[in-house]
């Protein structure tokens, strides 16, 4: 049985700061619910400065959503490691989220609407 996923336009603009840098401000933002989880907001690519993240070889696989392709953000004083990712071809449950790019809470990491 599939896991229910929602897509659905995030309310107001949101902003993704990596070591208090500002990497992305979008008011296209998604939020995705899947299950009891935590809502989490995707950003569409063109809207992060994916200049400062790396594609690492990690991939994870969810079996509702497809296969996540991971980043690490390179900021001033370190390397954030695989605490972004994204689906490049998302099952059809999680469609919306294709060209867009999600973070994971990290003490360097901020995710906030404004």
């Amino acid at each position: 049985m599939a896991r229910d996923i929602e897509v659905r336009p995030a309310t107001g603009t949101w902003i993704v700061r990596a070591g208090g840098a500002v990497l992305g401000e979008s008011s296209s933002a998604l939020e995705l619910i899947e299950g009891d989880r935590a809502p989490v907001i995707y950003f569409p690519r063109m809207e992060v400065a994916m200049e400062f993240l790396d594609q690492s070889c990690k991939v994870t696989s969810c079996p509702w959503k497809g296969d996540a392709t991971h980043y690490s953000i390179i900021t001033t004083f370190t390397t954030l490691r695989d605490v972004a990712w994204s689906y490049r071809a998302p099952h059809d449950s999680a469609s919306d989220i294709k060209d867009h790019i999600a973070f994971y809470p990290h003490d360097e990491i901020a995710i906030e609407r404004l």
